[in-house]
């Protein structure tokens, strides 16, 4: 992936909006899940995820980065926003989660396999997130700095 921000941004702006359809379209099916509740927090998630990707790719530009550092922080933050809202469907769908969501899955518990997956997935999206927004932090930081 090119390393410019301008690119990067309107990428950002395109994935955003392509979760942001996945949160709605989550939205009419959720009440079909395992899991309803859990249903609904898929589709929350899909929507603040992707209106989150979506204004990160509006100033994506305005980053004071470094090309490699830019491409680092896009890949964080698209990965935790994709993955967040791909483990809690999951778990809606195969009624599972408990291990790692007890309130939204409601004690529902699945296959460790499920477990697994939905753990690895929330719990990676913990540290991409962190480390993703922290740079971008830093890079609005740096730009202050700079004028």
């Amino acid at each position: 992936m090119t390393a410019q921000p301008d690119a990067l941004g309107r990428r950002l702006l395109l994935l955003g909006m392509i979760l942001f359809m996945l949160g709605l379209l989550t939205g009419f099916v959720s009440g079909t899940f395992e899991n309803p509740r859990m249903g609904l927090s898929a589709h929350l998630e899909g929507l603040m995820n992707g209106t989150f990707l979506a204004v990160l790719g509006l100033f994506w530009h305005r980053l004071a980065l470094g090309a490699k550092a830019s491409v680092i922080a896009f890949w964080m933050v698209v990965y935790a926003a994709y993955a967040n809202w791909l483990g809690v469907l999951l778990g809606g769908i195969w009624g599972a989660g408990a291990s790692m969501m007890p309130i939204a899955a409601k004690g529902l518990t699945g296959t460790p396999f499920q477990e697994g997956i939905i753990a690895f997935l929330l719990i990676s999206i913990s540290v991409a997130m962190v480390i993703g927004v922290a740079m971008i932090i830093w890079g609005l930081w740096q730009m202050d700095r700079r004028g």
